[in-house]
């Protein structure tokens, strides 16, 4: 039953969409028995911004700003659709790209007061994430996260990225697509609960007018939940709207706000040589707090004015107020060559405390005009585009101390314990413009050449420290090359080069400040078994960054140096594969040779950074029981996620050792439209140590296991 209407909604929507020539559509047969056969049909509108029923993606828009094939693009690109994310029901940006080739999440372990992810080797969470094309950067501690019941898909772009999106590091960047309105009338209500976790959802949307000419969409999620450790909140509330005006086939306006509030926690580690089990508290009860309130306003415009060329322009206000209170164990104890406490645990005599409001409002536009036309056999495709962002940072921060506690039995001593005196203002404006252009040239429909250019001038005024003020210039290339050996294979290779200022505020301690760059070169293969709901690729890559800040504790104090050179040679190859109607595979391993080539300091030349694994992999399957059996509606799932042994410092002191994880899930359907399933995230309750702090001295535990249940109606 859940196969076939499973196939029947995908022959329905093929047909639709096939008469509305919204993209190519493989041709249809009829065979004898009257039933019609379809050939894997890729829509570009529905691959793109549609509800993905697989999943595999065909299309993606994130690879070069161009609605592209992605076995067309000279870049790996990587595809988490919504099909996934309604399977795997993850709580974080984190936990959605899990089983993404070459992303490494598992940074922290369970402090989730940021979305933590590593991208071919390199950290990227603090200038790597995108909404609909449009930068999210965190500023010092003000940042948002990601709500993943807001999303509609995530596209991983690897590699340098800064030619099409400016600011960003050489590992490459993940865009989250927001959930927009759709052609066709829908909707869900879900609820989840588990052990301290209860939480309810609807998502619906349909045209509004006999015409479709307006349609709209709303989301909304409240969750009351607490974390592993005690004392830990992870509550949340969201709220989105879309309103899509499509007046004609050439022009079209979608207007997307957004609200999420999120009262979350500031991460807790356990002291080195401690006794206590790993869910202990080390903080302060009610001062321990990361909560922010995020508010968006923008729009998605497009028109075509016929002849091949086109007009797009996407733009966001947005506004994240957050509170940040945290008592944490001190940092004054220091580690030996063996990485070994100087001071034994139970001889450290206080905690630190922080205390930060922070506010970022932000502008940020994009306007894209795109050439297509042809010179004989020659296809072209030309893209001009101009992005503009306005960051205005505030942050006033209180630091000290708070009363010791029993490293084995800590026995809190209230808010009169914790004493701030030290106090400091950041302000901030940032400005950035970028230029860039785009040359894509498609020859006998197999060789396609993608040369592109961009330069980008970021102003940085610190007014609370003029002396810090910065302007960081840069010019960025990008050539690629794709031969399409058949219409389902294709080899590819690529140089790309990356730019990321280093903030101003970082001045006071590195002194003469200079722009973090970098550069790659890769070469891989794609390939879609039998054109079929499948896409296989491999790659390798070399990958080298200059001058990247890193913070390190010297003598009980914060120092931030800038790292000379990192370079991380890798390969990897990822499978994403919908074998069948029931049955759907995810495969992914990913090798980083990665070394500091020149560190901040003479003896870390050589060493691995910090927190890059050599190997990670991931395999994820689910299978989905059809007709004629007694247990048909029935899919089951599950999945394992490697990390592989790493370093917490770049002195490559401290070693982490791997950790395999698994995951499972389990759904059936109650009837029509009527579904429940259960989600459980680190099966066997791996306990391991995700990380240290910076001075090694206290321990990051992954994650507990996790067991939801979730009951959704669907229409």
């Amino acid at each position: 039953m859940a196969s076939e209407s499973r196939r029947q909604r995908r022959v329905a929507l093929a047909i639709l969409l096939s008469g509305a020539a919204l993209g190519p559509v493989a041709a249809a047969a009829q065979d004898t028995s009257g039933d019609i056969l379809l050939a894997p049909i890729y829509i570009q509108g529905a691959s793109v911004f549609g509800e993905d029923n697989t999943v595999v993606a065909g299309y993606t828009a994130t690879g070069s700003k161009t609605v592209s094939e992605i076995i067309d693009i000279p870049a790996q690109v990587s595809v988490v659709t919504q099909e996934e994310l309604r399977t795997r029901a993850p709580d974080n940006l984190m936990q959605a790209l899990a089983y993404t080739g070459s992303v490494s999440v598992d940074e922290y372990g369970s402090d989730n007061r940021y979305d933590f992810f590593r991208i071919r080797g390199f950290s990227a969470n603090s200038a790597g994430t995108y909404r609909d094309g449009l930068p999210l950067r965190s500023f010092n501690f003000t940042g948002g996260k990601i709500e993943p019941y807001s999303v509609q898909r995530i596209d991983v772009l690897k590699g340098s990225t800064s030619t099409l999106f400016g600011l960003n590091g050489p590992g490459g960047l993940v865009n989250v697509i927001t959930k927009r309105p759709q052609d066709l009338a829908f909707g869900e209500v879900y609820t989840t609960v588990g052990e301290d976790h209860a939480e309810i959802g609807t998502d619906f949307g349909a045209p509004l007018d006999a015409d479709g000419v307006w349609t709209y969409r709303l989301t909304a999620k409240v969750k009351d939940a607490k974390e592993d450790t005690d004392f830990q909140d992870n509550d949340a509330r969201y709220l989105a709207g879309a309103l899509s005006w499509k007046p004609t086939a050439a022009t079209s306006l979608t207007l997307l706000a957004n609200w999420f509030d999120s009262d979350g926690n500031s991460g807790n580690s356990i002291p080195v040589g401690s006794t206590a089990p790993r869910d202990t508290y080390f903080g302060e009860p009610g001062f321990g707090d990361m909560d922010r309130d995020e508010r968006s306003f923008g729009y998605e415009f497009s028109h075509d004015f016929g002849n091949g060329l086109t007009f797009r322009q996407n733009a966001r206000q947005s506004n994240i107020e957050m509170v940040y209170k945290q008592v944490y164990w001190d940092g004054q104890s220091g580690v030996d060559a063996e990485g070994n406490p100087l001071i034994p645990v139970e001889d450290r005599t206080y905690r630190n405390a922080y205390h930060l409001d922070g506010e970022i409002d932000r502008f940020a536009i994009d306007n894209q005009l795109q050439y297509d036309t042809s010179f004989g056999d020659i296809q072209s495709r030309t893209l001009l585009g101009a992005d503009y962002t306005d960051d205005d940072l505030r942050e006033f921060s209180r630091t000290g101390t708070a009363g010791a506690v029993d490293p084995n039995d800590p026995v809190y001593c209230g808010p009169d314990c914790i004493s701030l005196p030290n106090e400091s203002l950041l302000a901030m404006k940032q400005k950035a413009t970028g230029i860039y252009l785009q040359q894509e040239l498609t020859f006998d429909d197999r060789w396609i050449v993608t040369l592109g250019g961009r330069h980008d001038r970021v102003e940085t005024e610190v007014l609370t420290a003029p002396e810090q003020d910065s302007t960081q210039t840069a010019f960025t290339k990008r050539a690629g090359l794709t031969y399409k050996a058949t219409p389902d294979l294709s080899f590819y290779a690529n140089y790309s080069e990356s730019f990321n200022p280093v903030s101003g505020f970082y001045n006071a301690s590195i002194g003469a400040l200079k722009p973090q760059e970098g550069e790659q070169l890769e070469a891989g293969v794609k390939y879609r078994p039998g054109g079929g709901d499948a896409l296989i690729s491999f790659a390798i890559f070399d990958l080298t960054q200059k001058n990247a800040p890193r913070t390190e504790t010297v003598d009980g104090a914060f120092v931030t140096t800038q790292i000379g050179e990192t370079n991380v040679k890798g390969a990897e190859i990822e499978a994403r594969m919908a074998i069948n109607d029931a049955t759907n595979l995810l495969v992914g391993y990913s090798y980083w040779d990665a070394e500091i080539v020149r560190g901040s300091a003479p003896e870390t030349d050589g060493n691995v950074p910090q927190l890059t694994s050599k190997h990670s992999a991931s395999v994820w399957a689910d299978y989905t029981f059809g007709d004629g059996l007694a247990i048909d509606g029935l899919k089951i799932g599950g999945g394992a996620r490697l990390t592989g042994a790493r370093f917490a410092d770049d002195a490559n002191t401290t070693k982490l050792g791997s950790a395999v994880v698994f995951d499972a899930m389990a759904s059936y359907q109650l009837g029509e439209g009527t579904e429940i399933a259960l989600n459980v995230n680190n099966l066997f309750d791996r306990e391991y140590i995700a990380t240290k702090n910076f001075d090694n001295i206290a321990n990051f535990y992954g994650d507990e296991r996790t067991i939801r249940a979730t009951l959704r109606k669907s229409w």
